[in-house]
């Protein structure tokens, strides 16, 4: 799919008005399905993470409120625990890098479509726990299924690209959250990622937000140079 100006600037608004609206109480009310998948991103960028570490990945909760907690056990190293707890910051964006790099062909958008579909089945079946969880990913991985096998040619293509940005912006979901030392999840006091990391490596929390931060933003950049760059042209012979 070649990509047009049109479909630029809009991935490029989107991009903004996400991290923006975010920031707001009634942004986050509008943006809430978007909220809901930056939490399932997150979440799953620390089970995957704690996997790859050598630990167990137990169980993923999400909430109605768009919070949600990924739960891991294991013997880890002060540096495995501190890439456990940057998995859910950074993990998203590597992802999104992926997604947008693999999105410019239609066929191919199409089967990362599906493969993103029948991740989160997967996650239903293995991880997720609670009931709204299961719920939620099982509706949007049904409906990510659908639009693979019937999109229009243009659209499996775009809708991969609008999907990779907003991996790539999970990280901006709450940056209160992540320059800060914690909060409460579900009733219960929680050290942010930030602070996670700090604790277990060394430098303050606000140094790993804003490292986290930079490093999201320098792969959606590097995500949107790939996926939108203007093919090359073959000059016609004379």
């Amino acid at each position: 799919m070649t990509p047009t100006k049109d479909h630029r600037l809009f991935l490029l608004a989107a991009a903004v008005l996400t991290v923006v609206g975010w920031q707001f109480e009634y942004g986050r009310y509008a943006l809430y399905p978007l909220t809901l998948l930056a939490t399932y991103a997150h979440e799953m960028g620390h089970g995957l993470t704690a996997l790859l570490m050598g630990a167990d990945f137990e169980r993923l909760l999400m909430y109605p409120d768009g919070s949600g907690l990924a739960y891991w056990k294991g013997d880890l190293g002060r540096i495995a625990r501190g890439l456990v707890a940057a998995g859910g910051l950074v993990g998203p964006s590597v992802a999104g890098v992926i997604v947008l790099s693999l999105s410019r062909r239609v066929e191919r958008a199409r089967w990362v479509l599906s493969g993103l579909g029948i991740l989160m089945l997967a996650t239903v079946l293995f991880f997720a726990r609670g009931w709204f969880a299961p719920l939620f990913l099982s509706l949007v991985a049904l409906g990510v299924l659908a639009v693979a096998r019937a999109f229009p040619a243009r659209g499996a293509p775009f809708l991969l690209q609008l999907i990779g940005v907003q991996l790539c912006l999970a990280v901006f979901r709450d940056v209160g959250y992540m320059f800060s030392e914690g909060g409460i999840i579900d009733g219960v006091a929680q050290r942010s990622d930030s602070a996670a990391i700090a604790d277990a490596l060394f430098l303050p929390y606000w140094f790993w937000g804003g490292l986290t931060a930079a490093v999201s933003f320098g792969l959606l950049a590097l995500g949107l140079l790939v996926a939108l760059k203007r093919p090359r042209t073959t000059p016609v012979p004379a």
